[in-house]
């Protein structure tokens, strides 16, 4: 296991294996980072239901952009160029998560409550990693992201609330978004991720991950009284 702590200074001395995982990594975070703006800005801002709103759906935005700009620096100083995520379409993302759009509240909230809570587990990887430069920028980054998770959990659990037709609608966006959320982590059996907990570029495995989220969410998903989703149907990545 290599645990040597890297600065920007020390990479060309690296072995190329962690110059590649290293590339690969911060370049799959800065496209999820502005993936999500491109998911639902377009109809989500503008057809909030309070000023309220508009103005977090807005801030979530900036803040989703900023991170964005974070990774993007670290990449291009190891001489790793992201900006071509800018302008490619939803379809070409590299998690299926934010290869569609967002048009619905129900949605949106779900997204937040689940999707950014990926995002953290995804953050949390690089705590303590070997990769310096990485770890400096997680701290601001994570606590927005909380934000986010905190306003989706929120937002849907007041919706699911309401009953009747919204609470259905509320499930179909459960159901839709949980598959999503667990095909995120990538596969159990990927070799990948060994090497990235071998290198200290990761913490956990895939499976071990998607294990520790679906233990966190559960217990929410049935205090809000919706039904947890069948975890294997849809699923793409066992």
């Amino acid at each position: 296991m290599f645990r040597d702590k890297v600065e920007l200074k020390d990479i060309e001395k690296m072995d190329a294996e962690y110059r590649d995982l290293l590339g690969r990594v911060v370049t799959i975070q800065a496209d999820c980072e502005i993936g999500g703006p491109h998911l639902y800005v377009k109809d989500i801002l503008p057809s909030a239901p309070s000023q309220v709103d508009q103005l977090v759906v807005a801030r979530t935005a900036a803040e989703e952009m900023d991170h964005f700009r974070k990774m993007a620096r670290v990449a291009g100083d190891i001489g790793v160029d992201v900006s071509f995520v800018l302008s490619w379409p939803n379809q070409k993302r590299y998690l299926d998560a934010f290869r569609g759009i967002i048009k619905t509240w129900e949605d949106f909230a779900v997204f937040g409550f689940l999707i950014d809570r990926v995002g953290r587990y995804q953050l949390e990887e690089f705590f303590g990693c070997t990769y310096k430069p990485l770890e400096r920028i997680l701290p601001q980054i994570i606590k927005e992201e909380v934000g986010h998770i905190g306003y989706g959990e929120s937002k849907t659990a007041e919706l699911a609330a309401r009953g009747d037709e919204t609470r259905e609608k509320v499930q179909r966006a459960l159901n839709f978004w949980y598959v999503k959320a667990l095909d995120m982590f990538g596969r159990s059996d990927s070799t990948r991720d060994q090497r990235y907990v071998f290198w200290g570029l990761k913490r956990r495995t895939n499976a071990q991950a998607r294990q520790e989220f679906m233990q966190e969410v559960n217990p929410l998903i049935e205090k809000m009284g919706l039904k947890i989703p069948d975890p294997l149907a849809g699923r793409k990545y066992l």
